[in-house]
């Protein structure tokens, strides 16, 4: 038992810098995406608008996703941290895809409209899915 035990903790210096970089990187991502939109979306969640946790929940997931792509296909840390930037980039730019798509994104999601929140979480998710499968080196 005790084996196993020293085995498990062999890892746990990696898994510790890895975890604590992922969680790095979400707080840069979660910081940048809130300065980039014209509400800041902590304010709005404060103020209970559910409209903008929903959106900004879905922006979390969908970098989330590829994250974890990133953490379980990287072959180093930094290989990890590269693409843990990519997937940061690309979710900003979804953010800005969106944007295009629906111009007044910023303001229905301020004011609060659900349809808006939950489309936009659903587009934010969706394209995570697609940067996360895209993480392969085969």
């Amino acid at each position: 038992m005790a084996e196993r035990i020293a085995v498990y903790m062999a890892g746990f210096p990696s898994f510790l810098l890895y975890f604590l970089v992922a969680v790095a990187l979400l707080a840069a991502f979660s910081f940048i995406y809130a300065k980039i939109t014209p509400d800041h979306e902590w304010t709005l969640v404060k103020q209970k608008n559910s409209a903008a946790a929903i959106a900004f929940g879905g922006a979390i997931i969908g970098f989330v996703l590829p994250l974890h792509s990133a953490i379980t296909q990287s072959i180093s840390l930094l290989d990890c941290v590269l693409w843990g930037i990519v997937a940061l980039i690309i979710q900003i730019a979804a953010y800005y895809g969106l944007r295009l798509a629906i111009r007044d994104l910023p303001t229905r999601v301020a004011n609060g409209e659900m349809a808006t929140g939950i489309l936009a979480a659903a587009f934010f998710v969706g394209v995570g899915l697609l940067n996360a499968a895209s993480m392969t080196y085969y």
